[in-house]
């Protein structure tokens, strides 16, 4: 039987910034709108995120166990792929995860009367699944990358504003594409690291499609531009040129990435760029808070 520092090492941690990053950066470009906040909306918009990447993590980590893809995997401990526990308790604490997630979703929606989202949700549990699982997993198809730019991107960002405001704003969408763009990075990232055993399993990720050094280059252009996009917004929200601070710790998982010829080292990368996504957001929030109240 797994223990329970095995169960949350398999939950990822570290992959967490990933959600928590668009939900600053949704509440932050709803404050500049109307210098409120619905602290138990904001909340609500997090634990979804955060139910929904775990929920991924376990799934990601039973239909790669059962598929033999973690067989030889470096990184991140996986209980399938280790025979730590049955395949099925990976599998069944994924969905119920997804179902706390759900619970969640569906409370924001009523409480913010934000009834289109309900769709929205329900496609983000199904494309969470559909990662790994079921007969033809997408990112098995280089996908995956598409599916965190718009569900860890657009969908958690834009979410997050609307369900405050009821409304979208050019603001939120910098933002959006900014912390999907360095979602993305991040993936590529772990991508690049497993290239060798993917291709021996046939996951063809966006990473393997692309090549060893044109994913290495993408990664850096990825995270140019999401600390470049917030600029745009200036003219409304001057502090947001506080966003390019970011470049400082951009510098080293960057180098990293084009220097590191040692694959199973990359998993500083990964962390690396984790902090530098809540350094983004927060960089971002403050922006926002010092332009509505300075």
């Amino acid at each position: 039987m797994a223990t329970l520092s095995q169960w949350v090492s398999g939950a990822r941690l570290r992959t967490l910034p990933i959600v928590i990053a668009p939900v600053v950066i949704g509440t932050a470009a709803a404050l500049g709108e109307t210098g409120t906040i619905h602290w138990i909306r904001c909340v609500l918009a997090l634990l979804v995120g955060l139910l929904l990447q775990i929920g991924v993590n376990y799934s990601n980590d039973y239909s790669d166990g059962i598929r033999g893809t973690d067989d030889e995997r470096v990184g991140p401990l996986r209980l399938t792929g280790s025979k730590l526990t049955d395949p099925k308790n990976v599998r069944n604490v994924a969905f119920a995860c997804f179902s706390l997630a759900a619970a969640c979703g569906l409370a924001l929606v009523i409480i913010s009367s934000s009834w289109p989202l309900l769709l929205v949700g329900v496609a983000a549990i199904f494309a969470a699944w559909g990662y790994t699982g079921g007969k033809n997993p997408y990112g098995y198809r280089g996908l995956g990358d598409i599916y965190v730019f718009i569900f860890f991107g657009l969908v958690a960002t834009l979410g997050t504003t609307f369900t405050q405001i009821n409304e979208l704003t050019l603001t939120s969408l910098w933002g959006a594409i900014g912390t999907g763009l360095i979602g993305c990075a991040l993936l590529m990232a772990n991508n690049v690291r497993d290239i060798p055993t993917d291709k021996e399993v046939g996951k063809i990720t966006l990473a393997v499609r692309l090549g060893e050094s044109n994913a290495r280059l993408s990664y850096v252009l990825m995270l140019a531009v999401a600390i470049l996009l917030p600029l745009l917004s200036t003219g409304t929200f001057p502090w947001l040129w506080l966003i390019l601070v970011t470049f400082i710790p951009a510098i080293s998982p960057s180098m990293l990435m084009l220097r590191e010829h040692e694959l199973p080292k990359l998993v500083q990368v990964l962390k690396q760029t984790g902090v530098l996504n809540m350094v983004y957001a927060v960089l971002f929030a403050l922006a926002i808070v010092l332009d509505v109240y300075f």
